[in-house]
């Protein structure tokens, strides 16, 4: 038995009888062969060149386990390239201002403005000098564009069978209203829209919808349509007697819980071109037409303009709903309008008088005769003068009886006639009988319904 320190000469040894202290050196890898990752040497001969040495495979006991060397310093150095020069970098401050450089220029560029103020100067001028290239206009039409376009067409060759003077305001709402739906989405068709008017003693609200507030136009247009020899849209469902209320209500019911938002679309827009049309062909001789709205009749040329304050009261409704930008007519068309509800006041004024909601005449006169009057002045875009009668509808307003005058913005004036605002709140010039003025006021609101 030998101990661990005790050799029995078998062992590999360095001479006889002498115990090793140092293991016999390894044989080099070379011995073996060419190392694998070595380059072959290249061929300076004239002959053939020869071919490439087998692989070589090192025996598992010469393996090392260490990771290869990555970027060691026997192979080719390949110096950083050279940061653009001063000159190159100002040549790129213009497309850098438009952001149409690369990353890497775009990378040079900046960092070349921290280190040159001229340079930071000269691209915080052409930063400025981009925005004022690209103002941020709206996407959206002027409104008015069509209008001017037909203008102009007109202008170069009138039309064989113009449209009335009286039917271009609604011909012109319905357009505008027009190229609103078709910019709508169908979430936007359910947003809720609330109506609102003056029952001639306080404000009223009804909640709908965009798809009902298009239906309820439709329902009303259909008693101009029917005047005029067209299809009633209500179809059988249509009231027995004849009312925007009552026509609104039940087309209404005929929806049902579930309907299509954007259902009321095409009849409605269908219907207004061929009120215009058939108007247009019709000619002025059906101007004096009448048309039932219920408790009072409009000649049909009255009732024109009367869907045209309506079709841009709603529009502006739904456009305030679904937060669209919502121009009023053209200052033209907004005259027309002002005018149709500054003659209806007298017979408005002698309704309310009917009802009990306001004073009994001071003064009558023989109908055709001027009597007391306000001087109603109304301001801006589509404004003018006029003086109403005050105590008979059959009297004429004169200068010259004039006891009270009103002053009212257009707009204002509209939002009054449309029951959007309360007599008691609009802010008005008045000067002369209070009592008058108010009337007129009230009188302006009650013209408002659904």
């Amino acid at each position: 038995m030998r101990g661990p320190d005790e050799w029995d000469g078998r062992e590999r040894s360095g001479g006889p009888g002498e115990r090793p202290r140092i293991p016999s050196p390894r044989p080099a890898a070379e011995d073996h062969g060419p190392l694998p990752d070595l380059p072959p040497v290249p061929h300076r001969g004239l002959g053939p060149v020869p071919a490439p040495a087998p692989p070589h495979h090192a025996p598992a006991e010469y393996e090392s386990d260490d990771d290869p060397v990555i970027g060691d310093d026997t192979g080719p150095r390949h110096p950083p390239p050279a940061a653009p020069s001063h000159k190159v970098l100002k040549s790129l401050l213009g497309a850098w201002a438009l952001s149409a450089c690369s990353s890497e220029e775009t990378t040079a560029v900046e960092a070349h403005l921290t280190d040159c103020a001229t340079c930071a100067e000269e691209a915080l001028r052409l930063r400025d000098a981009v925005g004022l290239l690209h103002p941020a206009d709206s996407l959206d039409l002027d409104p008015l564009l069509r209008s001017r376009v037909l203008e102009g067409c007109l202008g170069r060759r009138p039309p064989r069978i113009p449209v009335p003077e009286w039917a271009t305001p609604f011909d012109a709402e319905a357009a505008k209203l027009d190229a609103l739906l078709r910019d709508m989405g169908e979430s936007e068709w359910r947003a809720p829209v609330r109506l609102r008017w003056f029952d001639g003693r306080e404000p009223v609200e009804r909640d709908t919808t965009v798809a009902g507030v298009i239906g309820h136009l439709m329902a009303v247009d259909g008693m101009v349509a029917t005047s005029l020899g067209l299809p009633d849209p209500l179809g059988p469902a249509a009231p027995e007697h004849p009312g925007p209320r009552r026509r609104t209500e039940a087309y209404w019911r005929t929806l049902g819980e579930e309907p299509d938002p954007r259902a009321p679309h095409d009849p409605w827009r269908e219907q207004s071109q061929a009120l215009i049309r058939t108007a247009s062909f019709a000619g002025g001789g059906v101007a004096e037409l009448s048309v039932p709205y219920g408790k009072f009749d409009l000649a049909l040329r009255d009732a024109f303009l009367d869907r045209a304050f309506e079709t841009w009261v709603h529009a502006g409704d739904i456009a305030d709903a679904v937060d669209y930008p919502y121009k009023p007519p053209a200052a033209g068309h907004l005259h027309l309008l002002v005018d149709l509800a500054a003659r209806l006041l007298p017979t408005t004024l002698a309704q309310r008088r009917r009802d009990g909601l306001a004073a009994p005449p001071q003064q009558l006169v023989a109908a055709g005769a001027p009597g007391r009057s306000l001087h109603l002045e109304v301001e801006g875009s589509g404004g003018g003068d006029w003086y109403i009668a005050l105590d008979s509808p059959a009297a004429v307003g004169s200068p010259e009886c004039t006891v009270a005058h009103l002053a009212l913005d257009s707009d204002e004036f509209c939002q009054l006639a449309a029951g959007h605002i309360s007599p008691e709140e609009t802010a008005a010039g008045q000067t002369g009988e209070r009592e008058a003025i108010r009337e007129v006021l009230f009188a302006t609101a009650a013209l408002s319904r659904l």
